[in-house]
Formats: structure tokens, sequence, C-alpha cells
């Protein structure tokens, strides 16, 4: 009598079919998961990247913010909501210091920053103000990053935070030293779109 060949039955091979297929979907499951965890982590770290060289740049911005006895009493910081304008002081090897207008925008959701022409000529600097001020200097501006809601900021002014709403014009050098009114300390608080919480950061305002 012969013995009776012993192999898979339909319905067997079916159950392995699907137990497969079971599995297939699972690992691409965590396969997928993993590339948009990696796509969201690599995003986040440009973000991340660009946020601090800006944030590099606005400290310089601040540091060498022109005092008050170079411009002769004029305003030389206005910062408001999503702006953020101010004369910085320019020192080259083997030059004369010069002044600079900086301005940081942010517009449909991108930040930029936008420095003039360095100038001793405080006539001069009066029009590269204006011009900063009401957006209509023709310097391209510099892209710092992308995906940005919103600016905010306040003045630490006689030892507390105020909010930014304006220019402010710091008193001669003959004035003294302590004065109310006379910012030290600026605070940035960058929103961006992707994150709930905003990115803060404190800056010396004339440390240089």
């Amino acid at each position: 009598m012969q013995s009776r060949a012993h192999g898979f039955t339909l319905i067997e091979l079916l159950v392995a079919i699907a137990v497969l297929a079971i599995v297939a979907v699972l690992g691409w499951r965590g396969l997928d998961a993993i590339v948009r965890s990696r796509a969201t982590l690599t995003s986040q770290m440009d973000q991340t990247r660009g946020l601090q060289l800006a944030f590099a740049q606005m400290e310089s911005d601040c540091e060498n913010l022109t005092t008050s006895g170079d411009l002769h009493g004029r305003s030389n910081l206005q910062a408001q909501a999503d702006s953020l304008t101010l004369v910085r002081s320019v020192f080259a090897e083997n030059d004369a210091t010069r002044l600079q207008v900086v301005s940081y925008r942010v517009r449909n959701g991108v930040l930029t920053r936008r420095e003039s022409a360095g100038t001793r000529d405080l006539v001069q600097l009066d029009a590269l103000w204006q011009a900063a001020i009401n957006d209509t200097d023709p310097t391209p501006g510099v892209v710092l990053q992308e995906g940005v809601a919103g600016l905010a900021m306040r003045l630490w002014v006689n030892d507390n935070w105020r909010p930014a709403i304006g220019a402010v014009t710091q008193q001669p050098a003959a004035a003294p030293a302590i004065n109310a009114n006379v910012p030290t300390g600026l605070e940035v608080a960058v929103q961006m779109g992707s994150q709930e919480t905003a990115l803060i950061k404190v800056f010396l305002l004339g440390a240089i």
C-alpha cells in the first residue's frame, strides 16, 4: 500500500499568506513611521540651526548698537511686532567707524535681515533710517528663517520688561549715566508656525 504524500492544504496556504500579509503591513507601517519621524526631526533641526544663526546675528547687532552721543539725539532703535530696526556701529580695520541701519522683518512667514551701506554722514543716516522704517530700502534682504509665524519684543527698562512699541531715543552722552528711560536689554520671541511655544532670546544693548 502506497503512503499518501504530505503537503499543505489550500486553507493552510491561505492562512500562511494572510499572516505574511499582516506582517508585511505592520513592517511597512513601522518603516513609514520611522521615515516620517526622521523627516520631522530633520526639519526641526534645520529650523533650530537657522534660528541660532539669526539670534547670533541679532546679538552682534545689539552689542554694537550706536550710542546716542554718536547720533546727536537721534533714535537708535525701533522695536515692534514683526519688525526691528536699529543703528549699529561698524568697525573696520584701518578705517574710521561707520554707522549702519539694520532692519529685521517678518513678511509672509519669512524672517529677513537688511543692512544699509555704512556712513559717517548723519544726514545720509537719516535718509537710510527713514527708508528702513518705511520699508522703501531697495537693498535686498537676506533670508534668515522661513516658517515664522510672528516676532514679539520687549525692552528691559529700569529693571522691568516693557512692551516694545516704537522708536527709542537714548539720552545724549552728557546726560547722567543712569536714566530710567534708557533700555539696556532686548527680549526677542520668535514664534514658529510648527511649534506651540515661542523661542525666546535676550540681548544686551550696546554691550561693546
